[in-house]
């Protein structure tokens, strides 16, 4: 498996997430995407080359009062399917293993933990998921599709799995959209 080089560890004032607002086709999109209606989506927080949404910012608390800590959801099958071929040939398991083992690694990981957790609670706090982020960030690795959906949102340099994981998948968009919707955005 191919490794990314260090980069530097996020800023530490958060800048504000690169998003636009969800339009109704957009939500239909996701709707196709997931097989079902999305809950909580506040925003496209990532749009793919194909024209779709690919990971929306959902809401810290859902409507029914859950609270929800997956701030960027990965919506896209195409690259919600390559994540998981990456997670069973072993790769967050080779993630882990360097992380336990690279202090600078460690670092810059929880970096990305606390950049998640701060545009989250700019969001709004939720006292039930404080402290927590998504994808077993700040000590493991365990969900790929976290990684890559906030590695999309936030860009390069600040999750390093998530670069990682998004240098390693295959571009999910060069075979055209994912779903078949009236044009989003």
């Amino acid at each position: 498996m191919t490794v990314v080089p260090p980069q530097e560890p996020a800023a530490a004032s958060v800048p504000p997430p690169k998003r636009e607002p969800a339009t109704e086709a957009d939500l239909a999109a996701v709707a196709a995407q997931l097989g079902r209606p999305p809950r909580g989506t506040r925003a496209v927080a990532h749009r793919c080359p194909c024209g779709l949404p690919d990971v929306v910012e959902t809401t810290p608390r859902l409507a029914d009062g859950t609270p929800f800590p997956t701030l960027f959801y990965l919506t896209c099958p195409r690259a919600t399917a390559a994540c998981s071929r990456l997670e069973s040939a072993g790769l967050m398991k080779e993630m882990a293993e360097r992380l336990a083992t690279d202090p600078e690694l460690a670092a810059r990981y929880r970096a990305a933990h606390e950049d998640y957790l701060a545009r989250r609670d700019a969001i709004a706090e939720v006292p039930e998921i404080a402290g927590i982020s998504a994808g077993g960030m700040p000590g493991r690795v365990k969900c790929l599709h976290v990684q890559l959906g906030h590695a999309l949102a936030a860009g390069p340099g600040v999750n390093p799995f998530g670069d990682e994981t998004l240098d390693l998948v295959e571009p999910w968009w060069t075979t055209g959209r994912c779903v078949d919707v009236p044009e989003a955005g």
